[in-house]
């Protein structure tokens, strides 16, 4: 298995790095974050037909590049660390692995080149974002017509094209339905964080068409998919912050001397980079396992709950050692803490994570 980049995966972190730094500047992210689509289609354009991220992990048989979970991993580790605004994780990641884990051949031979070129965004639609076990509750499919509300979809009102995990007598059936079809309401929910916009989704006899199945073993391989990818963005905002926190413990002077020679604030700074290289360790693991189709069954969620709790410590101390400034709307702080707390929860928070590890473990005994 491999254990380092290779050179052409840390060019491939350049470009992608260089990118985002350009189009994805603060002034940016805060200028997108209060519009109603929350991003910029035209960096969109450019990320999906200039640079061609939309397609990385999907294979070049449906129109992507044919990478795996680790080139997927450095873009969303690159996005995490410059607060990318966009729906990449919602069509590319959520959508792209629901279809390639559910969706028949035919189906995806059809639907999936357009979400690889960034053409159709598409938003998947799950009834629940703790766990697997919890899908299929509210959204049920009759003969075709979905019934039910997924209280917490991410990039829903920007989707052309819904995949929705609903509930039948067979099991969990994978449907896909334009978002703009009759019986289906799309209305945008407020959260903490206004860079990762949310909607709630109701179907009322929505007609959808049937494209595939999700078994508890596909389900699962897509939860582990999502999370790993969750968990580099999640990695990528720690490191982030923890950067821009020893930055500024140089530049911040108290007593004739800059805040960063203090011995407290040293070992503050120092803990938090061991945690951070920690949870970048095993979310690197995951991503690993996910393409060697090997390791351990829990890596995926070892790594989110590592780097949630990294994530959201690295949040609070960049808060804390800014002497409380970095909360203030001006400080640009806020924009990550408000992230690191809506990543903490989506998907599964580190303690539902840490209950799914044991019950793997367990099955393994």
């Amino acid at each position: 298995m491999q254990t380092e980049f290779s050179d052409d995966q840390e060019q491939f972190r350049e470009v992608v790095s260089r990118f985002l730094q350009d189009k994805s500047q603060p002034t940016a992210v805060r200028a997108q974050m209060t519009t109603e689509a929350g991003y910029d289609p035209g960096v969109w354009r450019l990320l999906t037909e200039e640079v061609g991220l939309a397609g990385t992990h999907i294979p070049e048989a449906y129109g992507g590049f044919g990478f795996g979970a680790v080139e997927l991993g450095i873009v969303a580790e690159e996005m995490g660390r410059h607060l990318y605004c966009g729906p990449f994780f919602a069509s590319s990641v959520m959508a792209g692995f629901a279809l390639l884990d559910g969706a028949d051949e035919r189906h995806k031979e059809r639907l999936l080149p357009g979400i690889a070129a960034g053409t159709t965004i598409a938003a998947l639609v799950l009834d629940s974002l703790d766990s697997p076990l919890r899908v299929g509750a509210s959204v049920s499919a009759s003969e075709g017509l979905l019934s039910g509300t997924a209280p917490l979809v991410l990039d829903a009102h920007n989707a052309d094209l819904l995949i929705v995990v609903a509930s039948t007598p067979e099991g969990l059936g994978l449907y896909a339905i334009s978002a703009k079809s009759a019986g289906v309401t799309v209305t945008p929910i407020e959260s903490v964080d206004m860079t990762r916009k949310l909607t709630r989704v109701g179907f009322d006899q929505a007609q959808a068409e049937a494209i595939g199945f999700l078994s508890a073993e596909s389900l699962e391989q897509l939860w582990d998919q999502i999370c790993v990818a969750l968990a580099h963005e999640m990695i990528g905002g720690a490191q982030r912050l923890l950067e821009s926190t020893i930055e500024y413990t140089a530049m911040r002077y108290q007593f004739g001397r800059p805040i960063g020679s203090f011995q407290s604030l040293k070992h503050r700074c120092a803990d938090l980079l061991m945690e951070v290289e920690i949870a970048k360790a095993a979310t690197h693991h995951a991503a690993r396992c996910l393409d060697a189709l090997a390791g351990e069954p829990y890596a995926a969620s070892m790594a989110k709950a590592l780097a949630a709790d990294t994530y959201m410590n690295a949040a609070r101390e960049a808060i804390q050692m800014r002497g409380g400034i970095g909360f203030t709307w001006e400080e640009d702080t806020q924009l990550w803490y408000k992230r690191a707390k809506s990543s903490e929860v989506f998907m599964g928070t580190p303690s539902i994570h840490r209950e799914r590890m044991i019950s793997i473990m367990e099955l393994q005994e």
